[in-house]
């Protein structure tokens, strides 16, 4: 089954559209050994968002707002559990028969059908579907950095609910449940559209349409607990391997791979981030450093079944110095307030490596070659694969939002966002 998938040049999730079938196939038998691995690649990825994210968000805001960036993400992780459970893993992974090349079906509603029995390859159904679930989780947590200090929770709750049903599953379902763009062959092993590219998106489309933060360009608006933050990057780059090598649905040698060059273009795009910002700034910054690793570990995330070493290498120099240009020159040059950079890291950072997944990608690893193997074709289905996430999210988070605008109002109240979200919206403060 992994074999004849792989010659498809496509992720290992587009074989579990078969997933709702009745019968389980002669080779669905449970391996230990694989569940075992993805048991603990489950919690890793959980592991991403709480309290990874959370901490990584929360020190990178004014101390007024820190309570308010834990809140939404830990919130996000309870509320993207149930809509997964009820409607989201149905729209990803089942048949939509004719609608099937842009959502799949309501089969799995409220996770029907899925007993103890259920097996998704050699693991159980239930642990595909709870893997799948730490991604629908993080995913949109991601946005959150982008309109930070200004969006209402009540916004923020049931934008988040709409866009996860909407938005995030069926573009999973696009690359990974047999949508159209896995009929096209777009590579993304973990993740560089469906969760990258599409948050950074849907990050950069909110900032805009909430406007800038009042005081912005004039106040200081520095983190304020960066320790916070590097403890919740260095617990995103350890959660990572779960989210990279995770994907490969097995303890075997893909799974390797995917962790030696996730390690490796982390490292590679910290250090370019690093050096780039030294030459341009004169000094180099303790968030320059995170930022860059996080950068690296988005731009992997496409390629990480794809690529070797010497690729994932020169995918993290690329990106770190791109992800740098975007965080700082374009950003600025846009005139947009995207607080925490989703958009200049997921964003361009997604772009990148799924763009150089099509450049480096080794046929002896993922089964596709790419342009360095005299495949170019490959770098324009990627572009494909890119150009449908960023349209289809960019337009349905604009509806979105429009939407929620009309029946709650996004943005707090003036008063609120100068004294800070934590008093006026939750009540409580940072001491």
């Amino acid at each position: 089954m992994r074999i004849s998938m792989e010659k498809t040049g496509i992720s290992l999730f587009a074989v579990l559209t078969m997933i709702a079938g009745p019968v389980m196939a002669a080779e669905d038998k449970l391996d230990s050994g694989d569940t075992a691995w993805m048991l603990t690649a489950t919690a890793l990825v959980l592991f991403m968002t709480i309290p990874g994210l959370a901490l990584f968000y929360g020190g990178m805001v004014r101390k007024t707002n820190v309570l308010t960036m834990v809140m939404q993400s830990f919130t996000i992780c309870c509320l993207a559990t149930v809509l997964w459970m009820i409607i989201g893993y149905s729209i990803a992974f089942t048949d939509g028969g004719a609608a099937n090349a842009f959502t799949g079906g309501l089969d799995k509603v409220f996770l029907a059908g899925m007993g103890l029995e259920a097996m998704s390859g050699t693991i159980p159904e239930s642990v595909f579907m709870t893997f799948q679930m730490t991604f629908a989780i993080i995913t949109p947590a991601l946005i959150t950095g982008a309109f930070a200090d200004r969006m209402k929770f009540s916004a923020m709750l049931i934008f988040m609910g709409a866009w996860i049903i909407l938005v995030y599953s069926p573009i999973v379902h696009w690359v990974w449940g047999g949508g159209f763009l896995a009929e096209e062959g777009v590579l993304d092993f973990a993740g560089g559209t469906v969760v990258h590219i599409n948050a950074g998106v849907a990050g950069l489309v909110a900032a805009i349409m909430l406007g800038k933060r009042k005081g912005y360009g004039v106040e200081n608006m520095a983190p304020h607990n960066l320790v916070l933050s590097v403890i919740g990057a260095s617990m995103l780059w350890v959660g990572w391997f779960g989210f990279n090598a995770g994907s490969a649905l097995a303890a075997n040698n893909g799974a390797g791979m995917a962790m030696a060059v996730t390690q490796i273009c982390t490292a590679a795009a910290a250090l370019s981030w690093l050096f780039v910002e030294w030459i341009v700034h004169g000094k180099p910054s303790i968030l320059g450093i995170v930022s860059g690793a996080v950068a690296g570990l988005v731009a992997i995330t496409p390629a990480a079944g794809f690529v070797d070493p010497m690729g994932a290498l020169l995918i993290g120099i690329v990106a770190g110095v791109a992800c740098f240009w975007g965080a700082t020159t374009l950003k600025r040059k846009c005139g947009y307030d995207d607080s925490l950079d989703v958009f200049g890291v997921h964003g361009i950072g997604g772009i990148v490596g799924a763009l150089l997944t099509g450049v480096f990608a080794v046929e002896a690893i993922g089964g596709t070659a790419g342009m360095l193997e005299g495949n170019p074709g490959q770098v324009w289905t990627q572009f494909i694969g890119i150009l449908s996430t960023i349209a289809y999210s960019a337009i349905a988070t604009a509806i979105i939002l429009k939407i929620v605008d009309m029946i709650v109002g996004l943005r707090v109240e003036e008063e609120a966002e100068i004294e800070g979200l934590d008093i006026n919206l939750h009540g409580e403060v940072v001491q």
